[in-house]
């Protein structure tokens, strides 16, 4: 699979809708990972990212303009000892309460589907970052309806192990605007990651559909020692 660029693949769609990368530095030293949200409507418009403990959740940026919460109030990431979860949905809590059982990713999300808000249909995309005694591996997951058919939930687990420096992948809900929305397809596309987990979010954040970008998160992680550094970005201050 040919390595493309982030910035070309995010300039050139004015709408793939939530996305997940997963990756390593070029030296080898930290995973990082990345979860962006954008909106089309002014009730997904209306939210930004904040802390809650080892993670993140949404928040309604106004309460007041807040119309329907289930699909859009959640927590994208969660830790859970030495794996860090970052999904579109609250299956991050699923995945969290099916590891938290010894039960596997791909486990835990057998009892999920894509989402209720048909005619899109939106994929679950998800996320996992396992670090332990100096190595590192990660696994990403979407669970999407057959061809935008709901009777018919098609599942795709992808585990990258011994993940190789300055690369990662690239998963997101949408192909393109449209309407309805379709789902992504193929598996997550092979991308650069930067060493600054600066320039990684500059780059990220300017590369998003200006209209439709809401919140950006992205981690890094030192393998050795499992410490971090986050950064989040809201459109909405």
């Amino acid at each position: 699979m040919k390595i493309v660029s982030m910035e070309q693949e995010l300039k050139s769609n004015a709408y793939p809708g939530r996305g997940i990368v997963i990756g390593k530095t070029p030296d080898g030293t930290k995973a990082a990972a990345a979860y962006f949200i954008m909106g089309r409507s002014e009730n997904s418009r209306n939210r930004v990212f904040v802390e809650d403990g080892d993670g993140i959740r949404t928040q309604a940026f106004d309460p007041a303009k807040l119309t329907d919460p289930s699909l859009i109030i959640y927590a994208p990431v969660r830790v859970l000892g030495n794996k860090t979860i970052v999904t579109n949905g609250d299956q991050t809590d699923t995945i969290y309460q099916g590891m938290d059982r010894q039960l596997t990713f791909e486990q835990s999300l057998r009892s999920r589907e894509f989402e209720p808000d048909g005619p899109n249909y939106t994929p679950r995309i998800s996320g996992i970052l396992h670090i332990e005694n100096g190595n590192y591996n990660f696994a990403m997951s979407i669970l999407k309806s057959n061809n935008g058919n709901p009777d018919s939930c098609c599942r795709f687990t992808y585990a990258y192990e011994k993940p190789l420096c300055g690369e990662g992948r690239f998963i997101h809900t949408y192909m393109h605007d449209g309407d309805p929305l379709p789902s992504f397809e193929g598996e997550p596309k092979r991308v650069e990651i930067p060493g600054s987990i600066d320039a990684f979010t500059e780059l990220l954040w300017n590369s998003l559909n200006e209209d439709n970008k809401v919140s950006l998160f992205v981690r890094y992680i030192d393998i050795a020692t499992g410490t971090w550094e986050t950064r989040i970005v809201n459109k909405n201050q």
